[in-house]
């Protein structure tokens, strides 16, 4: 690790960013489908946030709708069949945002990665690009629109192909630590980590492919507790909050 103000002086303010929903954010802890109370905080943070100035896109997960993967555990469903099936939950997840958006008078458009016009455009990278540019929120549905790829992954990719200055990882934790502090006392919490480090220590922070594009495309990612208001306007402003991930650390 190195001298965090100065790697997050290097960072500065983002112009584009990539904010990772999983689909938890959408619902109550514990709970299941999409919470109208929940839904209304996410909007609203992101309309703060693009107030601060920044474009943004959105990655949003499916986990509170389906879980492919158990359902290719549990049950006799083939596991890339399961996957679609949480591709879909992505696809709803990411209507009920623009829906809200849209009464908060903040453009948006949902691209999806599998061919639904009847709900959303079909992700293309320089209709997207175009998006931000004119100041509308891009909502990415259905991650890459393969199979045995997660919406972590999608992020790593989309952030990748828009050129972002930032991937946000959205968490119910105010950072990266050396364990589960809700299981360790000891925990510690990163102020900045290295790629390097992160892949080597395996920590729960996304999944190894993400973390290794990300790697290779020197694009940062910051991991933060989303639940804090404002915290996404803070980022964008450039406070030091979260744990940092970087090539430079």
């Amino acid at each position: 690790m190195s001298d965090t103000s100065s790697s997050r002086a290097r960072l500065g303010k983002p112009n584009r960013v990539l904010l990772k929903l999983s689909g938890e954010a959408f619902c109550k802890p514990g709970g299941f489908g999409i919470d109208t109370k929940e839904l209304g905080i996410i909007a609203n943070e992101i309309k703060d946030a693009l107030n601060a100035g920044a474009q943004i896109a959105v990655v949003v997960g499916g986990g509170n709708i389906i879980r492919g993967a158990e359902l290719a555990r549990t049950g006799d469903i083939q596991q890339a069949t399961a996957d679609y099936m949480g591709m879909l939950g992505t696809v709803m997840n990411g209507a009920a945002l623009k829906e809200k958006l849209d009464t908060l008078g903040i453009d948006s458009r949902v691209m999806s990665a599998l061919d639904i016009r009847a709900v959303a455009e079909p992700f293309i990278r320089h209709r997207a690009i175009r998006h931000l540019e004119k100041g509308r929120v891009i909502i990415l549905a259905a991650g890459i629109g393969n199979p045995f790829f997660t919406t972590d992954t999608c992020a790593a990719l989309r952030a990748t192909e828009l050129e972002c200055d930032l991937l946000i990882k959205a968490t119910k934790v105010d950072g990266v630590y050396s364990a589960d502090p809700n299981k360790d006392p000891n925990a510690t919490r990163y102020s900045e980590l290295s790629f390097d480090d992160a892949i080597s220590k395996k920590l729960a922070i996304m999944d190894m492919t993400a973390l290794a594009m990300c790697q290779e495309r020197k694009i940062p990612v910051l991991v933060f507790d989303f639940k804090i208001a404002g915290n996404i306007r803070r980022v964008i402003e450039g406070d030091e909050i979260g744990t940092l991930l970087s090539s430079d650390a």
